[in-house]
């Protein structure tokens, strides 16, 4: 379940669709995706309020046409195995301004091929990438959703930004399974170090690529509307 708190005019949390609407008429006439991590404030724009809710949750959505944004908090409960989740939308105020580190499609595509080529040769040379059986599997279950699904964006957006973020979700997924599989056949501290220094500009590329695919609907109306 999902619930907005703190829309103008409204004294208590409203459903989803509701503040959409009530956002709407607010003047918002675009929604952008923030990814930040600590010492990147991927796709935000400040104040520091925002940007601080917004880095401790590790994601946000900025409004485009209005000075918006939300931050989702989300609440558990129950036994494992039926655990019932809410997330509650803080709606807070932005400075209306360029989104920080998000580059063009063009520029995400070029930095995510690059990237993943010098990643995996670094790591080849170490022979520290993830593997295993685990790894694998994840890797065949990644495979298989996206041969099930492959409207990844909804109708509308450029078929680049749809090839950017299945490129980028691959990434990320391949980073995510390299950390996960503790330090790979690493065994020195100095190779530990260069793993960790190979895969980190490759995870935040990835963001960066994910972040410019989900925004690229409005980057593009609002380049043809100038």
């Amino acid at each position: 379940m999902h619930r907005v708190e703190g829309l103008p005019g409204e004294s208590a949390p409203v459903g989803l669709t509701l503040a959409l609407g009530r956002l709407r008429t607010l003047g918002v006439t675009g929604l952008r995706v923030a990814l930040p991590a600590p010492g990147h404030p991927l796709g935000l724009s400040g104040p520091p309020e925002f940007n601080a809710r917004a880095l401790e949750a590790e994601e946000a959505v900025v409004c485009h046409g209005a000075a918006f944004g939300l931050v989702p908090e989300v609440y558990e409960a129950g036994p494992e195995g039926d655990v019932h989740a809410e997330v509650v939308w803080h709606v807070l105020p932005v400075r209306q301004a360029p989104p920080a580190d998000v580059p063009s499609l063009g520029e995400a595509e070029r930095e995510l091929a690059e990237a993943l080529r010098e990643a995996t040769e670094v790591l080849s040379k170490l022979d520290v990438a993830g593997s295993g059986p685990v790894a694998e599997a994840a890797i065949d279950a990644y495979r298989a959703r996206a041969e099930r699904g492959r409207e990844v964006l909804a109708p509308g957006y450029p078929p680049r930004a749809v090839r950017v973020l299945e490129l980028a979700q691959r990434v990320g997924l391949l980073v995510s399974l390299a950390y996960g599989n503790g330090h790979g056949g690493a065994v020195s501290s100095a190779e530990m170090r260069a793993r960790t220094e190979a895969l980190r500009p490759v995870e935040r590329t990835a963001r960066r690529a994910q972040v410019a695919a989900y925004n690229a609907y409005v980057e593009e109306r609002e380049r043809g509307a100038r």
